[in-house]
Formats: C-alpha cells, structure tokens, sequence
C-alpha cells in the first residue's frame, strides 16, 4: 500500500473519530459528565484519535528527526494545532487521573473541555484547508 493510500486512511479515520469525539465532548459538557459510561467511551474515542493523530505525524514526518521536521513547518495554524493538541493531551492526563480517583467533574476537567473544543475548531480549519486531498485521491 502506498504512502498516499495510507494517508488517505489514516485522514478519514481522523474525520470520522474527531466527529464522534466533537459529540462526544458536547454531550459530556451537556450533561456535566455525570454519566460514567459516557465519560470511559469519550476517554476511548480520545485514546483512539490519540493514536490517529500519532499515525497521521508518522506518516508525514517518519520517526526520525520528526520534532524537528515539524518545528520547519511555516503555518501558524500548524503550530497552533500542535500547541492545542498538546495542551489538550496533557489536561486529558491530568483529568484522567482524578476522574479514576474520585468519578467527579473538577475544574481542570471544565478547563480540559475549553482547549479541547478550540483543538477540535482549530483541526476542522486544518480539514477544511486541505480538503482538495479528500476529494481528489480515491
């Protein structure tokens, strides 16, 4: 399979995933995560975009020299999408780890919510601009 095939995957799957995750996170803000189940299927969808996401840098950049392959990109969109996911990513740990302790919502979850939503508008934006690339390969 080639690396364009590959990408072409990985980048549906990241669609799909951040849509379900995007309902996710809506339904988990709506309802102020009192539910448990739905608070382990978003941790799931979270882990599962995760690991999209790692695939997707993989693909781009390899493993080697990637951080720095990636500090070359001259997008600012770029930049803000990689500092947000980091962001996001380090508050989901840090949430994770009190939620398992106590099964209630604290306020870096509330703050984990914020950046996650504004991680999610930022990558809609870097959907939107490369959406030739959904288009045009089958």
């Amino acid at each position: 399979m080639t690396k364009a095939k590959k990408l072409k995957i990985c980048d549906w799957l990241l669609l799909v995933v951040i849509v379900v995750l995007l309902a996710s996170s809506i339904q988990l803000e709506a309802t102020g995560s009192r539910a448990v189940i739905w608070v382990w299927l978003h941790i799931i969808i979270g882990c599962l975009f995760f690991a999209s996401i790692i695939w997707h840098l993989y693909l781009h950049f390899g493993w080697k020299s990637w951080l720095q392959k990636f500090r070359k990109q001259k997008s600012p969109a770029t930049r803000w999408l990689a500092i947000f996911a980091l962001l996001t990513i380090i508050s989901a740990l840090l949430v994770f780890f009190h939620w398992v302790g106590s099964y209630i919502h604290s306020p870096i979850g509330g703050l984990h919510g914020k950046i996650g939503f504004i991680f999610i508008a930022i990558a809609i934006g870097h959907t939107v601009k490369r959406i030739k690339f959904f288009k045009t390969m089958r």
